[in-house]
């Protein structure tokens, strides 16, 4: 069976400069059975219901400003997965959460560039539940559960977000060697919680984890993580690392 992924997607700028985090996913990548399909949760598609993108074809959304030219002329096009999609609808309307079917939206850069970085030759189905990000950690918890049954299915689900995110903070200087104290111990906390299974402080983390705040200004890039913990088994670190000192680049697998 195929196991759930946190993957932190870091700076769109990944996709032409992977460094360690690339390396790392497309080692897992090859260690992976190969899925059917994927469903992806990205940080990047927030919207106050459920959403699946339904298209039978889908684009590369350059979803950002201000980087090289070379980074907008790449493009990833996988195959959509319509009949999927409305499986996951149908899973989801038995338990009680409606979901949308969306034939227009495209892969943000949170679902596109680790996928590019994975499967390089964007011939895995790829379908991507949007992210109700203002009802917590709690609701991708049980979105994870409810999901967790396509893992049987060969079909990979991935939560792409990050594990520390405060873009003010960057220190864009800084080597992987640097990473601030503060950063470090909101990281370790999380990844001691996971270990030992504690739903209930992960959930309240805003309250209880240190420096909370100043890692996740707001929750979103977080919340990815709680719907690849719902959906997966026991709980294994891949990568650790940072970038530009406060920016975790952290890939973790469940199951």
């Amino acid at each position: 069976m195929l196991p759930s992924l946190f993957i932190s997607h870091g700076s769109p700028m990944v996709a032409l400069q992977p460094g360690d985090t690339g390396r790392q996913l497309a080692r897992l990548a090859r260690e992976l059975p190969r899925p059917k399909a994927i469903l992806v949760v990205s940080a990047h598609w927030e919207t106050s219901d459920l959403r699946l993108t339904s298209a039978q074809q889908q684009q590369a959304w350059h979803d950002f400003y201000g980087f090289p030219p070379a980074l907008y002329a790449l493009d990833y096009t996988p195959p959509g997965a319509p009949q999927l999609a409305m499986e996951i609808r149908e899973l989801l309307e038995k338990a009680g959460l409606p979901a949308q079917l969306d034939p227009q939206r495209p892969l943000d850069h949170g679902a596109w560039v680790p996928l590019r970085l994975m499967y390089p030759d964007a011939d895995i189905p790829v379908v991507q539940l949007s992210l109700p990000s203002h009802q917590g950690p709690a609701l991708q918890t049980r979105l994870g559960r409810l999901l967790a049954e396509l893992r049987a299915q060969d079909i990979l689900l991935i939560g792409s977000g990050s594990i520390t995110h405060n873009l003010r903070d960057l220190d864009w200087n800084a080597g992987p060697e640097v990473v601030e104290p503060w950063a470090r111990e909101f990281r370790d906390w999380i990844v001691e919680h996971l270990t030992s299974g504690d739903e209930s402080a992960l959930h309240d983390y805003r309250q209880q984890a240190p420096w909370a705040v100043r890692s996740h200004p707001s929750d979103e890039h977080l919340l990815p993580l709680f719907f690849a913990r719902g959906a997966g088994g026991e709980f294994h670190v891949e990568h650790q690392g940072f970038d530009k000192g406060t920016l975790g680049m952290d890939i973790y697998r469940f199951g």
